[in-house]
């Protein structure tokens, strides 16, 4: 695996693996078709969203490191009671 693949693929680094596991496993599945995906391809890019607001937020704040390790956005997202995207 090249070093970007291995960063796009780190809990730490991407919140959205999940998602864009999702989205391309449905492309799979409906063979490439886009119009059949387009609710995750939403979730993702909310999900991207969300998560670059807080990464925006923490800087602003001056915290680091400016995306939260996977440890504390499960904490953040299990105090909100789930994901709100």
């Amino acid at each position: 695996m090249d070093k970007n693949t291995r960063r796009l693929r780190n809990l730490d680094t991407n919140p959205c693996t999940e998602e864009s596991d999702a989205s391309q496993k449905c492309l799979d599945h409906y063979n490439y078709d886009k119009s059949m995906c387009s609710i995750y391809f939403q979730r993702y890019k909310n999900c991207r969203k969300y998560w670059h607001n807080i990464m925006v937020q923490r800087r602003r704040d001056g915290v680091k490191p400016d995306m939260p390790t996977a440890a504390e956005r499960l904490e953040m997202l299990n105090s909100i009671g789930g994901k709100p995207y």
